[in-house]
């Protein structure tokens, strides 16, 4: 038997090839609060010199909301795999669930995927996974991708992982007309998101 493959996208569902989700594979989502994800974007846009500026943060959140950023709207995406969640096969996990208990949510992840691991290794995975040992390991830091293409001096790949660290970045007026057109874009959504824990 062939070990599993893994395969990580970016992709919003509607570019994921229909045969992908026909053939029944499992597929583990994991969404942030809107808020943060912009922060976070916002920080990535600045340091990764292959895009871009993403100019202030006044003119990103304007970009933001109407999905004028790298990866498209985040409306979109989020909504597009929890409409799909139950059709397709779709683990849908939060950012904030993983920051909150990690071992909950990796426990989850093993009852999806239907493995047998003992407890000593769902702890290894918790450690492995924490963002502190992955923001100190290259391989998920990306500081090896050289600074013409990811300059880590103006900001980490991997920043600060908290949650609810948008209110550090948004003014009253940003939150106002951020949160007027959230409302608007996720009226129907009903996609319990957290902004803090």
């Amino acid at each position: 038997m062939s070990p599993p493959r893994l395969i990580k996208t970016h992709l919003p569902i509607q570019l994921v090839p229909e045969g992908f989700l026909e053939n029944k594979c499992k597929v583990i989502y994991m969404a942030r609060n809107a808020k943060d994800n912009l922060v976070s974007y916002y920080h990535f846009g600045k340091m990764n010199k292959i895009q871009p500026d993403p100019g202030s943060l006044d003119e990103y959140i304007l970009k933001f909301m109407k999905g004028d950023v790298g990866w498209g709207s985040w409306y979109d995406h989020v909504k597009g795999y929890w409409e799909n969640r139950e059709k397709r096969n779709i683990l849908y996990l939060f950012y904030e669930d993983m920051k909150e208990n990690p071992q909950r949510e990796v426990e989850r992840i093993k009852q999806y995927l239907d493995l047998s691991v003992t407890d000593d290794v769902i702890a290894r995975i918790v450690e492995h996974t924490s963002f502190k040992v992955m923001k100190d390991n290259p391989m998920t830091n990306y500081t090896f991708i050289p600074k013409p293409i990811f300059d880590h001096s103006i900001s980490p790949f991997m920043r600060k992982g908290e949650v609810g660290d948008w209110v550090n970045h948004f003014s009253a007026s940003h939150l106002k007309i951020f949160d007027e057109d959230y409302e608007r874009q996720m009226k129907m959504a009903n996609i319990p998101f957290r902004t803090n824990l």
